[in-house]
């Protein structure tokens, strides 16, 4: 069976002090995670080493950094290396989200860069993808999301790319008032899945989480998880509830 997730992604948000609570009030609520499902906190870098030390004998319990750069080191003021993410003891990184592809500019092919740094590091991408609102309502989305996976993943070899989670993102259903149903959401990750397989053979497609991350809450997270090809969710707002978090927690299937 696949890894059910529950990816926690707190952006830009909250202090040292209430990041710490946040987690205490997360792990002090009844929820419990089976072999194959997982809870990763994606979470800002000042606090990895902090997240790491309260969760690191936690089991299923991971933390992520929420970016890294594309290269070992060197001049790259401001930037977190995977050396940097590695020696915290980091397995997993969110890339290409669409907030950095969209304020950032982070490209096709620079994310391409990151994903390779990353395997050879032994750090698991959490790799987002996702179309925009025009692209939806000129029904391409597929041929787009199609594109961000050829042009970041399908360098890869079969063992690499079964490392990689991929976090499906509905930009079009995000703060802009429209719905994404549970049914949208199958169809996009049964198309995603069917696209690897087209390059990798089923058994390879069938064995990668695909997340959803299109406002995954307590009251929508069974119906979503609930779909055939969706393998948890990559939660933003909610994320930063205890109630909400642990509820989506325990919705994995």
């Amino acid at each position: 069976m696949r890894k059910q997730i529950a990816a926690a992604n707190w952006k830009m948000n909250l202090t040292l002090q209430q990041g710490e609570q946040l987690l205490d009030d997360i792990l002090s609520k009844p929820h419990s995670l089976k072999d194959n499902q997982e809870a990763i906190f994606a979470i800002p870098a000042p606090y990895l080493s902090m997240a790491q030390s309260k969760l690191r004998n936690k089991e299923h319990v991971f933390v992520a950094a929420q970016n890294c750069y594309s290269k070992k080191s060197g001049a790259y003021t401001g930037e977190i290396s995977v050396d940097m993410l590695s020696s915290l003891g980091v397995q997993y990184v969110v890339l290409g989200h669409s907030e950095r592809r969209e304020y950032f500019n982070e490209s096709n092919s620079f994310l391409a860069d990151k994903v390779n740094i990353c395997l050879e590091n032994n750090i698991s991408p959490i790799f987002c993808c996702g179309e925009p609102l025009d692209i939806r309502e000129a029904n391409t989305q597929n041929e787009y999301v199609g594109k961000q996976l050829k042009e970041s993943l399908y360098h890869l070899t079969e063992a690499q790319i079964r490392k990689i989670v991929i976090a499906y993102e509905p930009i079009w259903a995000i703060g802009t008032g429209k719905t994404a149903t549970s049914e949208q959401a199958q169809e996009m990750h049964a198309f995603i899945r069917k696209n690897i397989e087209l390059v990798y053979g089923a058994s390879t497609a069938n064995s990668i989480s695909i997340l959803y991350g299109g406002s995954v809450k307590a009251a929508n997270a069974v119906e979503i998880f609930s779909q055939t090809d969706v393998d948890g969710g990559l939660v933003g707002g909610a994320s930063l509830i205890a109630d909400e978090f642990v509820a989506i927690i325990n919705a994995l299937k």
